[in-house]
């Protein structure tokens, strides 16, 4: 064994050479009356066979109304049934899905928009924490006198259409019923033809993710990226057809959209959403009524679970295995998860977006100490090194550096960044995840720290420039500091420093 740090993944399967909708007919033709998609909250059950009528007259519409392919569209959405409608309709017409993050403000939503070209917009309905309509009006105020479909805006030159889930549309808006019934005079044999133009190495998916200065970055993902990203977590859970999968993690992420719902088209298996976002109790509920055999979720989504009062109520024993991610499992909470959830194969993985996003994950196989101490080895068909940050040459077994990956998983690139880029993946094809880590003689992965200045909050990561900006903005603010704290339920927690200018007062709100 090389006493280098560098170990690459081997196996048995290949890698699959076809795009998301080769994928998606596919698993169509093979599992038609198997559940595909259970949304508890819209009171939705669909088989492959009813979920392909759903996604091929979204694709049509989109087509009918001039989405094409390589045109941005993007989704501003919890998890719902539309949301992968959408994602699969797209991956059929070619066009590249832009998430983004149901959390965005009006000066983020202008400056995802802006940067990724969007064509459209598919916005979700009003909820406790955002109405999107009227945050899309507050952006382009013209909108409300404008006919669907005809924006002319100046900040954002490409957007022509706003679509809504709602049941009915506000002012210049398309609703979502709308769009499912503009193909109704397209044969749908137009699809076919569609998908004789399609390459799996092209892209399909924008998210942005942040970094330590600046605006949010695009890591443009292909079909090849995330569909087998997708597979090859979840073949790590033996996933098959029988299963039933909870996915209470958002969908904008990578966790939802690829491990989540691409891992569960890959193998025929259910995905099911408990509510539009994280409930503890609508978890272990659904869990217990749908006899969900995997679960998804980051540690503080456990702890919200195992503590929550009412879990004793629920059986959830039906639970055969899940992944964790966004940070490491203590060892106690991983004890707690097999002796309530009786989940024996909870497993660890560990990624970034830019790489679609896992790298490394646990096995059933994996002993309980490395389970907790590690993010595993590296997946399949992957690479994986160590180096030190300032000659770049790879580190010895054992050694803290700078942990790099190769293969398959590696994003296209940065959307419309040449230069971050080109600082992110090196002439080889290396991605620098800018996270410290070390290898030992078994080829585990441990994570030790970061170089980039970053917070990860309960899975979350949190950017203290973002923040700091945003803070600026206020006109009483001088200066700002922010920094991560330990938490003991977060991991880590937000401080900001906030120096004002001289002479004014200012209260916390």
């Amino acid at each position: 064994m090389s006493n280098l740090s560098y170990v690459s993944g081997t196996g048995n399967v290949p890698l699959l050479g076809k795009t998301i909708g080769e994928m998606f007919d596919e698993t169509v033709e093979r599992f038609p009356e198997t559940e595909a998609l259970i949304v508890v909250h819209q009171d939705i059950r669909w088989s492959y066979r009813e979920m392909k009528k759903q996604v091929d007259e979204c694709a049509l519409g989109l087509h009918a109304m001039g989405l094409r392919k390589g045109e941005r569209i993007g989704i501003w959405a919890l998890n719902c049934a539309e949301w992968t409608v959408l994602q699969y309709a797209t991956a059929k017409l070619g066009a590249i899905l832009v998430n983004i993050n149901p959390s965005y403000r009006v000066h983020e939503l202008e400056y995802v928009l802006r940067q990724s070209g969007c064509k459209f917009l598919v916005i979700d309905e009003k909820t406790d924490h955002s109405d999107y309509a009227e945050i899309v009006y507050e952006l382009v105020p013209r909108l409300k006198y404008t006919d669907p479909g005809f924006l002319n805006e100046g900040k954002l030159p490409e957007l022509t259409t706003v679509i809504t889930v709602e049941e009915k549309a506000g002012p210049g808006m398309f609703s979502w019923k709308e769009i499912m019934e503009f193909g109704d005079e397209i044969k749908p044999e137009v699809l076919d033809r569609i998908a004789a133009t399609l390459h799996f190495d092209e892209p399909i998916n924008i998210q942005y993710t942040s970094g330590t200065t600046g605006f949010p970055k695009g890591a443009t993902l292909s079909h090849h990226n995330i569909l087998n990203n997708g597979f090859f977590v979840t073949e790590s859970i033996h996933l098959n057809e029988k299963d039933r999968m909870i996915i209470p993690v958002p969908l904008y992420h990578c966790f939802g959209m690829v491990m989540g719902n691409l891992g569960c088209l890959s193998h025929g298996a259910t995905a099911i959403y408990a509510s539009r976002s994280f409930d503890p109790e609508a978890v272990i509920r659904t869990t217990d009524h749908e006899k969900a055999t995997v679960l998804y979720v980051v540690p503080t989504m456990f702890h919200a679970e195992l503590e929550h009062p009412d879990i004793k109520k629920y059986d959830v024993t039906s639970l055969r295995s899940g992944i964790m991610a966004g940070s490491i499992c203590p060892v106690e909470l991983m004890k707690k998860v097999q002796e309530v959830m009786k989940m024996t194969d909870m497993q660890i993985a560990y990624g970034m977006t830019e790489t679609s996003p896992v790298s490394t994950q646990t096995t059933s196989e994996t002993p309980f100490e490395k389970r907790v101490s590690t993010v595993g080895q590296v997946h399949p068909h992957q690479e994986v090194k160590i180096i030190d940050p300032d000659t770049g040459l790879v580190v010895k077994r054992g050694e803290k550096g700078e942990l790099c990956t190769r293969g398959y998983s590696v994003m296209l690139g940065y959307w419309n960044d040449e230069e971050k880029t080109r600082q992110a993946i090196d002439s080889a094809r290396w991605m620098h995840t800018g996270d410290l880590a070390t290898i030992d003689e078994e080829g585990y992965v441990n994570i030790v720290g970061r170089i980039k200045d970053m917070i990860i909050r309960g899975g979350e990561n949190i950017y203290p420039k973002e923040i700091e900006a945003y803070l600026l903005t206020h006109p009483k603010v001088n200066n700002v500091q922010v920094i991560g704290v330990p938490d003991e339920k977060y991991g880590e927690a937000v401080m900001a420093w906030v120096k004002v200018h001289e002479g004014v007062d200012i209260n916390e709100q």
